[in-house]
C-alpha cells in the first residue's frame, strides 16, 4: 500500500524545530514529548523521526534500527514517567490509524498514558 505523508503535519514541524515541545527524551530516531492536551496525569507521545503515517506503515517500512530505537525509547518513557508496572501502577499504549481509528495527526505516534485508573478501553459495539 502507498502512504501519502504530509510534511506539514504538526509532528513533522515539531521534529524540524518549528514548533516547541516539552521533550521527555530524544534519540537518533525517536522523539518523546508531553502531549499539549493530556488525557491523564501522564500523557507522552513517542514519535519516530522518519516520515511514517501510521503503525503498519512504520512496522512495514522502517529500518530495524528505527524500530528498535522507537520501542526501546518507549520503554524508557514508561520507566521515566514511573508508570511501568514494576515501579508504578501501569499505563496504556495507544496508537490510532486512519479515519475509523480517529487518527488526528498523520504521523505515526504512540501515546503512553497513565498516572490514574484509565477505565475500560472500549465499550461493546
Amino acid at each position: 500500500m502507498a502512504y501519502t505523508y504530509d510534511p506539514q503535519n504538526i509532528f513533522a514541524r515539531i521534529l524540524r524545530g518549528e514548533i516547541p515541545n516539552k521533550t521527555v527524551i530524544e534519540t537518533e530516531h525517536t522523539l518523546a514529548f508531553h502531549d499539549i492536551n493530556p488525557g491523564a496525569p501522564v500523557h507522552v507521545l513517542v514519535v519516530p523521526k522518519g516520515a511514517y503515517v501510521c503503525f503498519d506503515h512504520f512496522a512495514g517500512q522502517a529500518s530495524e534500527l528505527e524500530i528498535v530505537d522507537f520501542h526501546r525509547t518507549a520503554a524508557k518513557v514508561c520507566a521515566m514517567m514511573d508508570v511501568a508496572p514494576d515501579a508504578g501502577d501501569g499505563y496504556r499504549a495507544i496508537t490510532n490509524a486512519g479515519e475509523n481509528g480517529v487518527q488526528e495527526v498523520p504521523h505515526y505516534h504512540l501515546h503512553i498514558i497513565g498516572g490514574r485508573h484509565l477505565g475500560r478501553m472500549l465499550g461493546k459495539a
